[in-house]
């Protein structure tokens, strides 16, 4: 028989951009019956395809405004022109599915200071090279907006001692095991590690190497 998910809590997805928690994330939501996402607020239009409670609540500056000044957000962040958050009355458990949320580390630790019963996992890439591939869009994007992405991931990965879990995803099928192994309780599930920091550490490091002495292998 099933176990039964954890409803007391959602499941915050985090880590540095490329690592893959959206794909982790839809992989897990294909399991609606167990699984489902958080949906966010914004204050920028809808683009084509997207439906208002579908995909984003889209609400008005004042609105979002009044959600803040109310403190019905549990976090929220100003990207360009608009405005993001995460509705608290989205992170409980429904019909006994677990929730997901896919944020970015500032975003999660919003949430852990707001939803002390949200649990942490910290998504690592599997190596440097890896990171630097995302990141670089294969080789598609400017030297100095690689060179800007990388300081911002050696600043998220030095926040991994917050997360409750730390998963390398360099296998989509174990990651997505390893999450719900977590959502179960079962302590969590196979793969992950508690702390991470020496592998964050070891990756903050080559990304120093590379912002200086082997600068010139970025592209651009």
């Amino acid at each position: 028989m099933t176990r039964k998910l954890r409803e007391d809590g959602p499941i915050v997805l985090a880590g540095p951009t490329g690592v893959g928690k959206t794909t982790v994330a839809r992989a897990l939501a294909a399991d609606p019956d167990r699984f489902v996402f958080s949906v966010s607020a914004t204050t920028r239009r809808p683009r084509l395809g997207e439906r208002d409670g579908d995909d984003y609540e889209f609400v008005s500056r004042d609105e979002f405004e009044r959600m803040v000044n109310a403190d019905e957000l549990a976090e929220w962040a100003r990207v360009h022109d608009h405005l993001y958050g995460t509705p608290r009355r989205n992170l409980t458990g429904r019909d006994g599915r677990c929730v997901l949320l896919d944020i970015d580390v500032q975003g999660a630790a919003q949430v852990r200071r707001n939803v002390p019963s949200a649990v942490g996992i910290f998504l690592l890439p599997p190596s440097l090279e890896a990171l630097l591939a995302r990141l670089s869009g294969r080789g598609t994007e400017p030297r100095d907006e690689v060179a800007r992405r990388l300081r911002v991931a050696r600043d998220e990965l030095a926040r991994v001692p917050e997360f409750d879990h730390v998963l390398v995803n360099d296998d989509l099928d174990a990651t997505v095991e390893a999450v719900r192994g977590i959502a179960r309780g079962a302590g969590g599930g196979a793969g992950s590690m508690r702390g991470g920091s020496e592998e964050a550490e070891s990756l903050r490091r080559g990304i120093d190497t590379l912002l200086t002495r082997d600068f010139d292998i970025l592209p651009g």
